[in-house]
């Protein structure tokens, strides 16, 4: 079988509406590629090589200043498209935020298969339709929502993108998760001090809406209280 036949984000991703002999041609240009915490994929500012569907893992976009901070503008998750088709130039990095598995096509020839087959340029425009809803919604959540109801969007964002990862096209919210995010990137990512991050995450767990098992992972205990708590 070829990798799309086996793929578990098959039923998600852009390539969702084409039919077998289109997945055998696009299996043929494309390739599978392990990329390990905290490896580039793709670097701001480069020439737009490579686009690239995530099959398994967490992958940050990033812009920098001119002095080298650095900011999160995005993140990848499984079935996501990251990339820039069409476009001469990166304008973010894509790193892994954890250990990943991507299938990775050439941008030239990508575009190239996309003009031919509308129903992919289809799905591209839906999937630029939803970036752009996700964006203003993260605009509303960092520009008018208190600290407390930026970390309840933020855990309610995660386990509905950590949902159950099986073929069917629509995600089950994950009940407990592992934060591909260290305190502080939560805190860069939400505009919050890492002060604030931690005291939002204890009052959670002592209000019994959420458990910490670890530092890193994070059970929903009361989803509706959460979804209450973001407003």
């Amino acid at each position: 079988m070829s990798s799309c036949e086996t793929c578990v984000v098959r039923n998600r991703a852009i390539c969702a509406g084409l039919d077998d002999k289109e997945l055998v041609a696009l299996n043929s240009m494309g390739r599978r590629r392990n990329v390990s915490a905290g490896e580039p994929l793709i670097w701001e500012a480069d020439d737009s090589l490579v686009v690239a569907n995530v099959i398994e893992g967490v992958l940050k976009l990033t812009t920098s200043t001119e002095d080298g901070r650095e900011q999160i503008v995005g993140v990848a998750y499984p079935s996501d498209f990251i990339g820039r088709p069409f476009g001469q130039t990166s304008r973010a990095s894509v790193v892994a935020l954890t250990d990943a598995r991507v299938c990775v096509f050439a941008r030239n020839d990508f575009d190239r298969f996309a003009r031919e087959h509308p129903e992919l340029e289809h799905k591209l425009l839906e999937r630029t339709l939803a970036e752009l809803d996700r964006t203003r919604s993260w605009m509303m959540l960092l520009g008018r929502k208190t600290a407390s109801e930026k970390i309840a969007t933020f855990l309610l964002e995660m386990a509905d993108r950590f949902g159950d990862q099986g073929c069917a096209p629509v995600l089950m919210p994950a009940q407990r998760f592992a934060l591909p995010f260290s305190r502080q990137q939560v805190a860069d990512l939400l505009g919050l001090t890492i002060e604030t991050v931690s005291r939002q995450f204890t009052r959670l767990k002592q209000d019994g809406v959420i458990g910490l098992p670890s530092r890193r992972e994070v059970e929903v205990i009361d989803r509706r209280a959460l979804q209450a708590l973001a407003g």
